[in-house]
């Protein structure tokens, strides 16, 4: 008896199920009014199939199914980019930064927690930056600098041992917590306030115009890489600001810093997004007719 992935028995109907080419099919079929009982097997094919039985309304038809059944290919990947949340995981520490074998720059950071599984060519987000890295070891890695990064994140103002926020890449299983956060620093602003409330800690930020216009009182924003809310919006003087908790403030860096010191920006990415989705209205619709 052939089989060649899809037999007729009346109406039985067998059909295919894939295992990878060194697996042979082993499915032991007795059909009533046969006197043998015959193993199919399809070892000889590129894609070996095994062939089963769909229903079991045939008189007398019984199968014994193999305990595992098995795919020929990988499964696809997911292809999703680098992503974070905000929600930092670890205060490193700067070890060395300045310039790499290739006349670029480089930053080498202490770390814990974050070098458990750490890889080259991985994503971490280095006070809202997200940086690549080039090497490592079991307590520090580095990570590369661009100009592009230096002028326009508050990176270049680091030295050795300043503290920076980090956070590793979002994995598909992962909580989000935060916001969306791509890791692509929008711009700086300069901490022109802090004031304590209790045990919490209001800060005033101010920035450039073009960054405040998307920045909403209980909106999200990343400030050095922290997912926080906004409490107020203040259009007259450039400035927004938000409040730490006290838990807050003792697992970011932000507490640290003071008056006059930068801070890198992301504004929600969904406000860029619906800006530019309404920029092709902006002139009048004419409908011909």
């Amino acid at each position: 008896m052939a089989c060649m992935g899809s037999l007729s028995f009346s109406t039985q109907t067998l059909k295919s199920t894939y295992l990878p080419s060194s697996q042979k099919c082993h499915s032991l079929m007795s059909f009533g009014t046969l006197s043998e009982q015959r193993c199919i097997q399809m070892s000889s094919l590129s894609t070996t199939k095994y062939c089963g039985l769909r229903s079991t309304s045939l008189h007398g038809c019984k199968r014994i199914r193999p305990k595992q059944y098995y795919r020929t290919s990988a499964p696809k990947k997911t292809g999703i980019r680098c992503m974070f949340t905000g929600i930092v995981e670890e205060i490193g520490k700067v070890k060395e930064i300045g310039t790499g074998d290739k006349e670029g720059f480089e930053m080498t950071i202490e770390s814990n927690f974050v070098v458990e599984d750490i890889k080259l060519g991985d994503s971490i987000a280095v006070n809202g930056t997200c940086l690549t890295v080039t090497r490592f070891n079991s307590h520090s890695f580095t990570v590369g600098l661009s100009p592009e990064t230096l002028r326009k994140t508050s990176l270049g103002e680091t030295s050795a041992e300043s503290d920076v926020n980090l956070e590793r890449a979002l994995q598909p299983n992962s909580r989000m917590g935060g916001h969306f956060v791509q890791g692509h620093v929008d711009g700086t602003g300069e901490i022109v306030s802090m004031e304590e409330e209790g045990d919490s800690l209001w800060i005033k930020v101010k920035t450039l115009p073009a960054l405040l216009k998307y920045i909403v009182p209980k909106g999200f924003i990343t400030v050095d890489g922290t997912s926080l809310t906004v409490v107020d919006v203040f259009d007259d003087e450039d400035c927004f600001n938000f409040m730490l908790v006290a838990y807050t403030q003792q697992k970011v860096v932000i507490p640290g810093k003071k008056v006059g010191n930068k801070v890198n920006l992301e504004v929600d990415i969904l406000g860029k997004y619906v800006e530019r989705l309404l920029s092709g209205y902006k002139d009048p619709v004419v409908l011909n007719g």
